[in-house]
C-alpha cells in the first residue's frame, strides 16, 4: 500500500545552515559551548562573516523540521510528496537554495515569502565530534498564522496530514500556529509529534512549550534536553528512564493515545517508553573514524522514525528507522544523504 501524499506535516524554521570545521579560539571568542543550539545575538553578528572568511564553508539547506522531512520522505522515496513542509524565508538567493533543495528532495515546500528580513542561517561550527548551532532565523521568525497556515489552500494541506511534526524551535516563531495544528490533530486522533530540541527551549520558552504539551502524542528529545527539561518541570530525577516516564504522565488532552516518548543518547542506547515500562533500544556500530559530522544526527533520527510511523510500522521498527538514517547521516557532511535508502 502507498502512503499517501501529503501524509506527513512539518512546519518550521527553514535555514541555510554555513558549515565549517572550526578551531577552539573561534569557539571562545564567540562565547560558545562545543556542543550546543543557541539563538543569535548581537554579539554574534560577526561570526557569520567571519566563519565565511576564515574557514572552509559548506552550505547546506537545514532547519531541524526541514530536515527531519526530507530525511522522512528520504526513506520513504514513493510516492514523491508525502511529506508537507511550511515555513518563511526571504526572497533572495538563500532562500532560492531552499526551494531548489526542498524540491530535490521530492518535499512538497509551501514557504512564506516575505521581503522584510533575509531568508535565516545557521553557522554550525564542527570541532572533533561537536557541533554548536548558532541560528540566526531572520525570515524565519516572520512566520504568521494568518498570513499562510489559515489561508485556504494551506490549511487543506494540513488537513490531509494523519501525522504532524514541529520540532520545539519553533515556539520562539508562531505559538498559535503550533496549537492551531496541534488541537486539529487532536480533536481528529491524529499523531501530533515535538521535539524539546535544544535546552533553551525548555528554560525560555518553557510556558509555550507547556500549552503545547497536552496534545503532544510523541515526544522527542536527547540525553541533554531531558535533563533540562526534568531540571525546569521539577522532576527532582536526573535518570532518563524516569524522566520519560514523568514526561508520559504530563497531562495530556486525547486520551485515545498514551504519550510515547522518546530520548536519543548519542551513541548510548534510545529509550522509549511503552505503557508503564521503559525499553531501550541500542544504536547501531559505527566507527569513531568513520564519523565526518554529527550535526543533523537527531534530526535523522526522527526523519526515519516518523517515515514508519506514517506507514502504521510497530514502534520497535520506527526506533529501528531512526537509527538507520542517523547512522547514515553522520557518515556525511551536513544532513545530506545518498540517493537510496538500504533500510528493511
Amino acid at each position: 500500500t502507498l502512503t499517501l501524499p501529503n501524509s506527513l506535516f512539518g512546519m518550521g524554521n527553514p535555514l541555510l545552515d554555513i558549515s565549517a570545521v572550526v578551531d577552539k579560539d573561534f569557539l571562545e571568542k564567540y562565547g560558545l559551548k562545543p556542543n550546543d543550539q543557541i539563538l543569535a545575538e548581537d554579539k554574534h553578528k560577526a561570526l557569520f562573516e567571519e566563519i565565511v572568511k576564515k574557514f572552509k564553508v559548506e552550505y547546506h539547506a537545514g532547519g531541524a523540521t526541514q530536515n527531519s522531512i526530507k530525511i522522512a520522505q528520504w526513506m520513504i522515496q514513493d510516492p514523491h510528496k508525502v511529506c508537507t513542509f511550511f515555513g518563511c524565508i526571504g526572497e533572495d538567493k538563500f532562500g532560492e537554495i531552499l526551494k531548489q533543495k526542498a524540491d530535490e528532495a521530492h518535499v512538497d515546500a509551501y514557504y512564506y515569502e516575505q521581503t522584510e528580513e533575509p531568508t535565516g542561517t545557521c553557522a554550525a561550527c564542527i570541532t572533533g565530534d561537536n557541533r554548536s548551532l548558532v541560528a540566526n532565523l531572520a525570515a524565519a521568525n516572520c512566520y504568521k498564522k494568518d498570513k499562510h497556515l489559515d489561508l485556504k489552500e494551506n490549511w487543506k494541506l494540513v488537513e490531509k496530514a494523519k501525522v504532524y511534526y514541529i520540532a520545539g524551535f519553533f515556539l520562539t516563531v508562531s505559538l498559535e500556529s503550533i496549537l492551531k495544528v496541534a488541537k486539529h490533530a487532536s480533536e481528529n486522533n491524529k499523531l501530533f509529534t515535538l521535539n524539546l530540541s535544544a535546552p533553551f527551549i525548555s528554560q525560555f520558552f518553557k510556558d509555550a512549550l507547556m500549552e503545547v504539551m497536552p496534545y503532544v502524542d510523541v515526544l522527542f528529545g536527547n540525553e541533554t534536553e531531558a535533563a533540562t527539561f526534568s531540571k525546569e518541570q521539577g522532576f527532582q530525577t536526573e535518570d532518563i528512564e524516569e524522566i520519560a516516564k514523568k514526561a508520559e504522565a504530563l497531562p495530556k488532552v486525547n486520551k485515545k493515545r498514551p504519550r510515547i516518548v522518546v530520548f536519543t543518547q548519542g551513541k548510548d542506547g534510545t529509550i522509549m517508553t511503552k505503557g508503564d515500562k521503559v525499553e531501550t533500544f541500542p544504536v547501531l556500530k559505527i566507527d569513531q573514524k568513520d564519523i565526518v559530522d554529527t550535526n543533523g544526527a537527531g534530526d535523522a533520527f526522527v526523519g526515519g522514525f516518523l517515515s514508519e510511523l506514517v506507514q502504521d510500522k510497530e514502534l520497535e521498527q520506527c526506533v529501528k528507522a531512526g537509527h538507520y538514517a542517523a547512522n547514515v547521516i553522520i557518515r556525511r557532511a551536513g544532513c545530506t544523504f545518498p540517493e537510496k535508502p538500504d533500510f528493511h
